[in-house]
C-alpha cells in the first residue's frame, strides 16, 4: 500500500461532525462555560485568601488563563478536530501522552458534571422545592443528555439564553454594589486592602489567584467543538479571546462591587457571598437570585457535558478509547454513544460522592492538561516548520510562560489534594500504557488538517 493511500484512508473513513457553529454561537459557548457556577461561590473564598482587593487575584488569574488560551487558539486552528488536548498531545508526544492527557481532561469534565449535578440539588434549589439530591441528579443529567444528543446548534442556542440570564445576575451584583456605594452603605477603601494578617500582599494575590483561576476554567472545553465550527481559523481566536476578555471584565467588576458593598469578613464566611450583596441592597428578593444561580449551574453542566462527549468521541476515533464511542445519530450527527457513556459515569459519581470530594482534584487534572498543551505548541512548531502557517500563531514566549504558570499554580495545591490526584493520575498512566501498545504513533500525513471549512 502506498504512503498516500495509507495516510488518507483513516481520515476519509473517520466519522465527521456537522459544522454548525459560527463566531457568535462559539463566543457564547465559551462565555457561558467560563461564566459558570464558580463565580457565584468563590468570591467569598478569594476574599478570605486575598483581602478586600478581590479584583487583583481575578485579574492575575485572567492573565494566567490567557497564556494557556493562546496555546489552545494556535492548536485548535491548526488542527480543528474533536479530541482537543488529547489530539494535540498525540501529535506532539505519541499515543501514550495523547491518552493520558485526554484521560485527565475527560476525568476532570466528568467529575465537574457530577459535582454540578449535586450542586443543582443543593441550597439554591431548596429555595423552591425540597427533593432528594439523588433524584435531582438523575433527572438533571438525563435532561442534559437529551439536549446534548439533540444537536450542537440546539445546545448552544440554549446556552445563549442561559448565558444572558447568568450574566444578567452578575450585572445585577455590579449595579447593586454601585448603588450601595452611592447610598453611602459601601466602602471603596476595601478595594485597596490586599493581604491578610498571615499573608503579604504578593502571597495573598497568588493564593487568591489559585482560587480565582477556577472561575476561568472552561475555555479549554471549546476546542472539542472546533470541528463543528465554520471557518475555525478565524472564528475560534475571536470567540475565545473575546469571551475571556468579557469574563475578565465582568469578574473584576463583580469582585469590586461585592467587596465595596459587603465587609470582607462577611464575604469570607458566607457560602453564598453574592447573596449577601442582594440582601444588603434590598432591591430584589433573594429567591430571584437563587433562580439565576440555578441557571448558571445548569448551563455549566450542559457545556461541560458537551465537551466530555466530544472528547470521548475524538479519543475513540484516534483508537484511544473503544470504537463504540464513535457512533453518531444518523440524522443529528451527534455522538450518542459518547454522550450516554459520559453521562452514566457522571451519574455514578454524583450518586456516590459529595461536591467537595468531586471538586478536590479538578484543578490538578487541568494543570496537567494545560502544561501538556503549552509544551505541545513548541514541539509541533519545530516539527512543522515547513507548514504554510495559515493558522493563528502566538509569540513563542507565551506558551513558555503558560507552562511555567501551571507549575507555579501546582505548587499552591494542598498536599491532601495531591494525594488523591496522584492516584487518579496513576490510573491514567496505566491505561495510557495499554493504549499506547495497541495503537502505533500516527504518521504526520495522516494528521493533516481535515478539509475545507465548509458545512
Amino acid at each position: 500500500m502506498s504512503t498516500r493511500t495509507a495516510a488518507s484512508e483513516p481520515v476519509a473513513a473517520a466519522p465527521s461532525l456537522k459544522r454548525a457553529l459560527g463566531t457568535s454561537l462559539l463566543y457564547f459557548f465559551i462565555l457561558g462555560d467560563v461564566l459558570g457556577a464558580g463565580v457565584y461561590v468563590l468570591i467569598g473564598q478569594i476574599a478570605a485568601k486575598a483581602g478586600g482587593a478581590v479584583w487583583v487575584p481575578l485579574i492575575l488569574a485572567l492573565g494566567l488563563a490567557l497564556l494557556t488560551a493562546g496555546s489552545y487558539a494556535e492548536l485548535a486552528t491548526k488542527y480543528p478536530r474533536a479530541g482537543g488536548a488529547s489530539h494535540y498531545a498525540t501529535l506532539a508526544y505519541g499515543p501514550f501522552m495523547g491518552f493520558f492527557t485526554g484521560f485527565c481532561m475527560l476525568a476532570a469534565g466528568i467529575v465537574s458534571v457530577a459535582a454540578l449535578a449535586r450542586g443543582f440539588g443543593g441550597t439554591y434549589l431548596t429555595a423552591f422545592v425540597s427533593l432528594p439530591v439523588a433524584l435531582v441528579a438523575v433527572l438533571f443529567l438525563a435532561a442534559l443528555a437529551l439536549l446534548n444528543a439533540r444537536g450542537i446548534s440546539e445546545s448552544t442556542r440554549a446556552n445563549v439564553i442561559a448565558t444572558v440570564i447568568e450574566t444578567s445576575g452578575l450585572l445585577l451584583i455590579i449595579g447593586f454594589g454601585v448603588w450601595l456605594v452611592i447610598r453611602g452603605d459601601g466602602d471603596l477603601g476595601r478595594l485597596t486592602q490586599l493581604g491578610t494578617p498571615d499573608k503579604t500582599p504578593v502571597a495573598a494575590a497568588l493564593s487568591g489567584a489559585v482560587l480565582a483561576y477556577y472561575s476561568f476554567v472552561g475555555f479549554e472545553t471549546s476546542v472539542n467543538v472546533a470541528e463543528e465550527t465554520r471557518n475555525p481559523r478565524k472564528a475560534y481566536p475571536r470567540a475565545l479571546f473575546g469571551a475571556l476578555g468579557t469574563a475578565g471584565v465582568v469578574y473584576a467588576a463583580v469582585g469590586a462591587a461585592a467587596s465595596a458593598a459587603v465587609p470582607t469578613a462577611i464575604l469570607a464566611r458566607s457560602d453564598g457571598p453574592l447573596l449577601e450583596v442582594v440582601r444588603a441592597a434590598h432591591l430584589v428578593p433573594a429567591w430571584l437570585f437563587s433562580a439565576i444561580a440555578l441557571v448558571a449551574v445548569a448551563n455549566g453542566a450542559l457545556l461541560t457535558g458537551i465537551m466530555c462527549s466530544r472528547l470521548a468521541f475524538g479519543m475513540a476515533r484516534e483508537r484511544l478509547l473503544p470504537a463504540f464511542l464513535t457512533r453518531v445519530l444518523p440524522r443529528r450527527r451527534t455522538p450518542w454513544a459518547a454522550i450516554l457513556a459520559t453521562t452514566a459515569l457522571s451519574l455514578l459519581l454524583a450518586l456516590t460522592g459529595d461536591i467537595e470530594t468531586l471538586a478536590a482534584t479538578l484543578v490538578l487534572l487541568l494543570l496537567v492538561v494545560f502544561f501538556t498543551v503549552n509544551t505541545a505548541v513548541l514541539v509541533l512548531r519545530r516539527r512543522d516548520r515547513a507548514d504554510a502557517e495559515d493558522h493563528f500563531r502566538v509569540p513563542t514566549v507565551l506558551p513558555v510562560l503558560g507552562a511555567l504558570s501551571c507549575v507555579v499554580l501546582a505548587t499552591q495545591i494542598e498536599g491532601a489534594v495531591w494525594a488523591r490526584g496522584l492516584i487518579l493520575l496513576a490510573v491514567g498512566v496505566a491505561l495510557g500504557l495499554l493504549a499506547a501498545r495497541r495503537r502505533p504513533k500516527p504518521s504526520r500525513a495522516a494528521e493533516a488538517v481535515p478539509g475545507p471549512d465548509t458545512d
